[in-house]
C-alpha cells in the first residue's frame, strides 16, 4: 500500500515539475503573442497610446480630415463557420490524449490549467452560416471608441454637430461595414441623431477596386509558383505542424487544416473577447505563432503589399480622393469610410507605407525586422486617418497621417509631421492620375464584354428556339 501511494505521489510530483516548465497562456499575463493575429488581431491590443504626444501642431490649426476605416470586429466566414463543429472533436480527442491514452509529451506540454479550460470550451452553435461575417458587439465597441477618440484630439474638426454638407460618409454593402458606420457616427454624434451616408453606387470603384479588377484577380499569391505555396511546403512550416501535433498529444501529425482551424477560432475569440482569453491560443506556444504570422503576412504582401508592383496601383481612386479633398477649401471638411482588408493595405501600398528593401520570401522566414506586418498595419477595427492642418504667418499647410492611433513615420517628414507641398510633390503620380487607365483600365472592358457576351447568347436561344 505504501508503495503504491509513493508511486502516485511521484507520479503526482513529476507531472507538477514538468507542468512548471511548459508554456502556460492560462497563466501568462503578457500575452506577447497576441500581437502577432496579423489581419485578425484585437484593435484594443494594437492601438497606437501616444497620440496625445502626436496630435498637436504648434502655430497649426486642424481643418480637413479624411479617414479609410475597416470594419470592426466580426464573425467568422462560411466556411469557418461550417468546420468549427470539428473543433468540439479535436478538444475531444486532446484531453483524451491526455487523460486517457497518456500520450502527453514529457516536454513542451499543456499545462493543467490550459488543458482544463480546454474541456470545457464548447463552439457556440448558435453562430449560423446567416450570420457570417457580421460585426460583433465588440467590433461596434472598437468603432465607437476611434470615433470618441479621434473627436477628443480634434474636436474642432470632428465636431458633435452633424450636418450632411459638413460630413461625408459611405460604406460598402455589407452587414460589417454598415454597422461599422453606425458605430462610428453614434461615437461622434450619439444614439439619438440620424446620419446619412451616401449612397452606395452599383459598381463600387472607390473602396472595392479589386472586385472589377481581372488581371488583379489573376495574379497568383498562393498557388504552387508562390512564396507563401513555398513556405508551406517547407521544413520550418512541416516541422510547426508536427510539434503542434506532439504537444497536443497525437502520436501522427495532424492536417494542416485543422491545425489552422484551431489557429483562426483562436484568433476571433481573442478579438471577440478582448479582456478573456482565447483556450486555442494555449495549443500554440509564442514561437509557433510567428511561423503563423509570418505565413499571413507574406501571402497579405504579395496579395495588396509590395510583393506585386501594379498592387500600389490599385487603389488609385481612394488616395486621389483623399488628395484632392485635404488640397479643396470647399466642404465636406471631413470624410470617413468604411471598408475592408483589402482597400486599407493596398491605400498603405499607393502611399509607400511600410514598404520593405528586401522582399518577403519562403527563405526568409527568420527576418524579424520587416516592416510589413499587418498585425500593426491592419487590425480589425485598423483605421488610417489624415489630418491636413492650416497654420499662421508663411508657414506652410501641414498634413499627419495616422494609422491606428500611431502616427506614421514617413522618412521624407519631420517625425510624422508632413510639409503639405512635399505631400503633393511625393504623391503628384496619384494625385493627376486617370485612375479608370492607371490600372485595372480591364474592369470596363471586361464590364463591355460580358455584357456583349449576354447579348450574343441571347440571340443565338432566340434564333434556336
Amino acid at each position: 500500500m505504501k508503495l503504491l501511494l509513493t508511486t502516485i505521489l511521484l507520479s503526482y510530483l513529476q507531472l507538477f515539475v514538468h507542468c512548471q516548465n511548459d508554456y502556460c497562456f492560462g497563466k501568462d499575463n503578457e500575452r506577447t503573442q497576441t500581437r502577432h493575429f496579423t489581419s485578425k488581431t484585437a484593435y484594443q491590443i494594437i492601438k497606437g497610446t501616444n497620440i496625445e504626444k502626436e496630435y498637436l501642431v504648434p502655430g497649426c490649426k486642424p481643418t480637413k480630415i479624411w479617414i479609410l476605416h475597416r470594419h470592426g470586429t466580426r464573425l467568422p466566414t462560411v466556411k469557418t463557420i461550417k468546420s468549427a463543429p470539428k473543433l468540439n472533436t479535436l478538444r475531444d480527442e486532446i484531453v483524451a490524449n491526455y487523460r486517457v491514452r497518456r500520450t502527453k509529451p514529457d516536454t513542451n506540454a499543456l499545462c493543467l490549467e490550459d488543458l482544463s479550460l480546454l474541456s470545457m470550451w464548447k463552439w457556440n452553435s448558435s453562430i449560423t452560416v446567416d450570420q457570417e461575417q457580421f460585426l460583433t458587439m465588440q467590433g461596434y465597441e472598437d468603432l465607437k471608441g476611434t470615433a470618441k477618440t479621434y473627436q477628443r484630439f480634434y474636436g474642432d474638426v470632428l465636431t458633435k454637430n452633424y450636418n450632411n454638407t459638413y460630413y461625408k460618409f459611405r460604406h460598402t454593402d455589407t452587414q460589417r461595414t454598415t454597422e461599422s458606420f453606425k458605430a462610428f457616427a453614434e461615437g461622434l454624434f450619439g444614439a439619438d441623431v440620424k446620419v446619412q451616408p451616401d449612397q452606395i453606387p452599383e459598381k463600387d470603384l472607390l473602396l472595392r477596386p479589386y472586385d472589377y479588377c481581372e488581371s488583379w484577380k489573376a495574379h497568383d499569391y498562393s498557388g504552387e509558383n508562390s512564396e507563401n505555396y513555398k513556405f508551406k511546403h517547407s521544413a520550418i512550416w512541416n516541422k510547426t505542424i508536427a510539434d503542434i501535433s506532439k504537444r497536443l498529444g497525437f502520436q501522427y501529425t495532424l492536417e494542416s487544416s485543422d491545425i489552422e482551424l484551431m489557429w483562426d477560432m483562436c484568433r476571433y475569440e481573442q478579438a471577440w473577447h478582448v479582456d478573456r482569453t482565447s483556450v486555442w491560443c494555449a495549443m500554440f506556444t509564442p514561437a509557433q505563432v510567428s511561423v503563423f504570422e509570418y505565413e499571413d503576412d507574406m501571402k497579405y504582401f504579395y496579395k495588396l503589399g509590395y510583393g506585386f508592383e501594379e498592387n500600389t496601383r490599385l487603389n488609385c481612386r481612394a488616395a486621389q480622393d483623399m488628395l484632392t479633398h485635404l488640397n479643396s477649401p470647399t466642404t465636406p471638411n471631413v470624410i470617413a469610410y468604411f471598408g475592408h482588408t483589402s482597400g486599407v493595405q493596398s491605400l498603405l501600398s499607393a502611399l509607400g507605407i511600410a514598404k520593405d528593401n528586401i522582399p518577403l520570401t519562403a527563405n526568409n522566414y527568420n527576418r524579424t525586422d520587416y516592416n510589413w506586418k499587418t498585425s500593426n498595419l491592419d487590425p480589425f477595427a485598423s483605421n488610417f486617418v489624415a489630418v491636413k492642418f492650416t497654420c499662421n504667418g508663411n508657414v506652410g499647410d501641414k498634413v499627419i497621417f495616422f494609422l491606428n492611433q500611431n502616427a506614421v513615420d514617413l522618412d521624407w517628414c519631420d517625425v510624422g509631421l508632413c510639409d503639405w507641398s512635399e505631400v503633393l510633390k511625393r504623391y503628384e503620380t496619384l494625385y493627376t492620375a486617370d485612375c479608370s487607365s492607371y490600372y485595372c483600365a480591364d474592369a470596363g472592358v471586361a464590364s463591355v464584354v460580358k455584357s456583349l457576351s449576354m447579348l450574343f447568347i441571347s440571340i443565338i436561344v432566340y434564333l434556336l428556339y
